[in-house]
């Protein structure tokens, strides 16, 4: 599935998005001023440094903490003017997640933690589509195994499995390839832009790998905070 240029939508927006955190007696900030417009079916790499504030800015981006000023518009709403409860459905609507530590729930199997995002968004027959997804990641034999008795490819093949379940119109990714040897971190970029491309999703993820950030449309550049165009 492609989307074309005409066709294309703003998905998310900042606006002047600042974090500042105080330790002791001084302030440290961690993002300054950033303004950024990711439209639908974008694919982006934000790059930088350790301690450039790439993760802070992701977690922003997802409503998972608050900044210090700015906004940030998904879906043209402005999600800071949410409480904890309205953020959170949001997210369970609109997004997915991959994380770096795969973020399993270990007492699940690999179709439950599949299942699950599907029943908390009350998918009437859960358990089809979650099935299909795992076939498709290539794991249709594993579906009662527990994290614990799978590979970390195949912990990050779950969980990309669990972030396209609901068909989220935007997958935030943070460093989905870090636990991940050069083999198993290769098949799991193709994994996740042939899903991205079947499913017309907007993708935006933290990395430091390079051949990952150069699958990518768009890549943004943060410096010690501040974004480098």
């Amino acid at each position: 599935m492609s989307i074309d240029n005409q066709s294309k939508q703003l998905v998310l927006r900042t606006d002047a998005l600042t974090k500042q955190v105080t330790t002791g007696e001084q302030q440290l900030t961690i993002l300054h001023d950033i303004n950024l417009q990711i439209m639908s079916g974008d694919a982006v790499a934000i790059i930088g440094a350790s301690g450039s504030g790439k993760s802070t800015l992701l977690g922003l981006l997802a409503g998972l903490d608050l900044p210090t000023s700015g906004k940030v518009h998904l879906n043209s709403v402005d999600i800071f003017a949410l409480d904890e409860d309205d953020r959170a459905a949001l997210r369970g609507k609109i997004m997915g997640f991959v994380f770096q530590s795969f973020q399993l729930l270990p007492a699940l199997t690999a179709l439950e933690n599949v299942m699950l995002p599907l029943e908390l968004a009350r998918t009437p027959d859960a358990e089809t589509p979650a099935k299909r997804l795992l076939e498709r990641v290539g794991l249709g034999q594993r579906l009662n195994h527990y994290p614990k008795q799978l590979s970390g490819g195949e912990q990050q093949r779950v969980a990309i499995a669990r972030a396209f379940a609901t068909n989220p119109r935007l997958l935030l990714a943070d460093e989905p390839t870090g636990n991940l040897d050069s083999a198993n971190g290769t098949q799991i970029i193709e994994l996740m832009f042939e899903l991205n491309r079947e499913h017309g999703t907007t993708l935006v993820l933290v990395t430091h790998d390079e051949a990952l950030s150069r699958r990518c449309s768009r890549q943004i550049r943060l410096v010690d905070g501040r974004l480098i165009h």
